[in-house]
């Protein structure tokens, strides 16, 4: 397909590709895993992001902040200067433990872009790489992505990703097919109507897959996607449907890949859902219950389900922001027993403590409305460790 309308440079000394002073080791593509040792990881940048202009698959409507539902237009500039100081700190933070880190390029996302077939009047940023890239082994995979404003987002990353390919001659450089995103892709008008639905109509809904993705292709966000070595559960929500689930079935054939749900009524990466912490122990958010089967396949398999403790920070969410109080659960482990959490989540962090953790405190809240948290904002390259099969025992589909 044809892109059009974009100005982005990808030329890679702008990459902003960094590793700690004296740093000798090569780069190496491998992450099985969440908890692994950590080396190598990508961090977002908040500069440049928008609020997108409305479109079939997500509409923002901030009217006391300043952007009632039609609007669109650049983040204000006090609070991309702080989120970019939050994710400056916590970059540096992972260099002095000796973590590499590595930055996307951020292009014009004010600007309209198109397709033969569509136009939108905006893209969004490149603060939550997490949506777009996932590592399995020494593969990065590229995401379709389904909202039109971030179709061509991939541009911020292709820089890196050239370094990484021509750095490591193990690494496989894939993307899944580029989606069409015509209206057919869409039930245009859901978001007319979803939101006055009761609960438990948006429930069933949930369960049955009738969302506002149709399946006339596949798509998918990377952060729907939990790893957990030889298993991949990937979670059917706003912005993956079974197509990008069976896709991704079919392109890790040496894997046993799980479509799963949970009782959210506006499911949207999992990766604030079900956490996987160390080998044997998954944290769940209380309010988005894992259907049966799933509860029974982790135990069976020896695995304890640790109900997070109800967010500490979130009384009032911060201005601007999609994501949901359940953030707190968005964390970065630099290997299974280090976690950095969010420094206002000090319930969060005493319970996971008494799990044996050692917690890193990370001032992010002013990152949320940019995308997400510390795991959104984060891509794993490299971790210490080989493929696993954590889960022996098989349980009804799983």
């Amino acid at each position: 397909m044809t892109e059009q309308s974009t100005t982005a440079s990808t030329d890679p000394a702008s990459s902003g590709a960094t590793a700690p002073a004296g740093s000798e080791r090569p780069v190496r593509v491998n992450a099985w895993n969440g908890w692994d040792p950590l080396r190598h990881v990508i961090v977002g940048r908040a500069e440049g992001t928008v609020v997108q202009a409305p479109e079939h698959a997500v509409r923002r409507d901030y009217p006391d902040d300043g952007f009632p539902l039609g609007t669109h237009g650049p983040m204000p500039a006090d609070m991309v200067a702080e989120a970019d100081q939050q994710l400056d700190d916590f970059s540096e933070m992972l260099r002095r433990r000796g973590i590499r880190v590595d930055r996307p390029t951020p292009v014009d996302f004010t600007q309209r872009v198109s397709t033969p077939e569509w136009e939108h009047d905006s893209m969004f940023g490149c603060m939550p790489p997490r949506d777009l890239l996932l590592t399995v082994g020494n593969e990065v995979l590229e995401a379709t992505m389904s909202y039109r404003s971030r179709w061509f987002e991939y541009l911020c990353y292709r820089p890196l990703l050239q370094e990484l390919f021509d750095a490591d001659d193990r690494m496989r450089w894939e993307a899944a097919p580029k989606p069409r995103l015509t209206d057919a892709s869409y039930r245009t008008g859901f978001w007319d109507t979803y939101n006055e639905l009761p609960t438990e109509v948006q429930l069933a809904r949930v369960r049955d897959y009738d969302l506002v993705l149709t399946e006339a292709e596949p798509l998918f966000d990377a952060a729907d996607v939990a790893r957990f070595g030889k298993d991949l559960f990937v979670q059917l929500s706003f912005v993956t449907n079974r197509s990008g689930y069976d896709w991704l079935r079919r392109h890790f054939p040496d894997h046993r890949v799980h479509a799963v749900t949970s009782t959210n009524t506006h499911p949207l990466h999992i990766d604030a859902t079900w956490v996987p912490l160390r080998p044997g122990l998954v944290l769940h958010c209380g309010e988005r219950l894992a259907d049966a089967e799933l509860m029974e396949f982790f135990k069976l398999n020896d695995w304890e389900i640790v109900e997070a403790v109800q967010p500490a920070s979130w009384d009032h969410p911060p201005k601007l922001s999609f994501c949901s109080p359940w953030l707190a659960g968005n964390m970065l482990n630099l290997d299974e027993n280090t976690l950095c959490v969010e420094e206002k989540e000090v319930r969060l962090a005493e319970q996971l403590s008494s799990y044996g953790f050692e917690i890193v405190p990370v001032p992010f809240r002013a990152v949320g409305p940019f995308g997400g948290g510390l795991h959104c904002a984060t891509v794993d390259i490299e971790r210490d460790g080989s493929l696993q099969d954590y889960f022996p025992r098989r349980y009804g589909r799983f």
